[in-house]
């Protein structure tokens, strides 16, 4: 054969494989596509295009066709949260990789990120498929960071009650001395203490997000009263008291969450976004303004679910990982400049418009590759 036809077959060879291979890639494609479920939340309706689907790793594809920005959980009995997106904008698409095993859930769309939502009713189908991962990477990540949780929980208990013993003392400058540091604990772990349903709304509700009848109880109820009113009363403790228990019952709880790969992921972007709605605008600590040891904290705890689950990434989606590690490292950048001498950081009414926007940009650049990491860690 001469050499011009040998590399004519060469290259007839190599398309032949490079169209096949596309191809198959294609056929994935459609198949993921095809196997997804389609969410299509507006401001007065939940559409869900299928309410009955196999156990597993399941992808949910959300379009946001309201004119709100909208947040779509997954809820077990009791409404624990299986797996949940916030803030998808109107007119934009966000897609959640979750395991869910075999059982009775509610899609609860959210306009407006208020109330209990506009909910569907499935059913999740089989053995309870394989939630536990099966790569043991997977399953080291997810037993340490079920351990990190754990620290974390065990690490507030006593930081609250110097707290409360503040309040209790009728000690009004210690007592906001010690609120942030109370609450780092929890930033850094928050979507799994808002997996259990009932901890997070007595612990760490704003007076706007109370639904209609419940009890104010919390940090933000005693920030106000410390903060706003200038106040310490009889009332003050007994919700301090409250505090210390509800959180020994959330810290007790720990062992029982439903930790996976898929939600380690997830909560990492949740925490990204619990950053863009509440302290990027300065509404979490609205009368401390102690809105950026939040956020430190907030990435703390999302770096820490990424770092571990980081060998898989990397092996997975090298980009992926290489963007990740950038993003943190420019947003801890950032954020290192308003820290000071004290360790605390600098009050959040202090910082600008412009350096909010900074601050939105950093987010908003760290969640958008963030969002993807679910995915990348159960490719096949």
């Amino acid at each position: 054969m001469s050499a011009r036809r040998s590399t004519a077959a060469t290259l007839l060879t190599l398309a032949v494989a490079t169209a096949a291979l596309a191809g198959c890639s294609q056929k994935k494609d459609d198949k993921a596509a095809a196997d997804a479920v389609k969410v299509n939340a507006t401001d007065t309706a939940c559409e869900v295009s299928k309410t009955s689907f196999p156990a597993g790793h399941v992808s949910i594809d959300i379009a946001n066709k309201g004119s709100k920005v909208t947040e779509v959980y997954v809820y077990a009995a009791g409404d624990k949260i299986v797996t949940e997106r916030e803030n998808i904008g109107p007119g934009t698409k966000a897609t959640i990789t979750a395991e869910i095993k075999a059982g009775s859930y509610e899609i609860a769309c959210k306009p407006g990120m208020v109330g209990d939502g506009i909910r569907q009713k499935i059913t999740v189908t089989g053995d309870g498929g394989s939630a536990a991962p099966t790569d043991p990477r997977l399953t080291a990540a997810v037993d340490a960071y079920r351990t990190y949780a754990q620290e974390q929980a065990d690490a507030t208990i006593p930081a609250v009650e110097a707290f409360v013993a503040a309040i209790k003392a009728d000690d009004l400058e210690k007592a906001k001395s010690l609120y942030a540091p109370s609450r780092t604990g929890w930033e850094r772990t928050e979507p799994v203490a808002e997996s259990f349903g009932d901890v997070d709304p007595k612990t760490d509700t704003r007076e706007d997000g109370l639904e209609q009848g419940q009890e104010w109880t919390g940090w933000h109820r005693l920030e106000k009263s410390l903060w706003a009113d200038g106040r310490i009363g009889d009332d003050e403790k007994k919700l301090g008291d409250q505090l210390v228990a509800d959180l020994k019952d959330w810290q007790k709880k720990i062992p029982e969450a439903e930790i996976t790969a898929t939600s380690m992921a997830n909560g990492a972007k949740e925490l990204l976004d619990e950053v863009a709605t509440g302290k990027v605008t300065g509404e979490e600590d609205r009368y401390s303004h102690t809105d950026l040891a939040d956020f430190v904290a907030n990435v703390e705890g999302a770096k820490k679910a990424y770092e571990l689950l980081k060998p898989v990434a990397a092996e997975k989606d090298a980009d992926l990982a290489k963007t990740l590690d950038s993003e943190f490292a420019a947003i801890e950048t950032l954020l290192a400049k308003y820290k000071q001498a004290d360790g605390t950081y600098t009050s959040y009414d202090k910082v600008t418009e412009t350096e909010r926007k900074t601050f939105s940009d950093a987010v908003n650049s760290l969640g958008e590759p963030l969002s993807k990491l679910a995915a990348a860690v159960v490719a096949k």
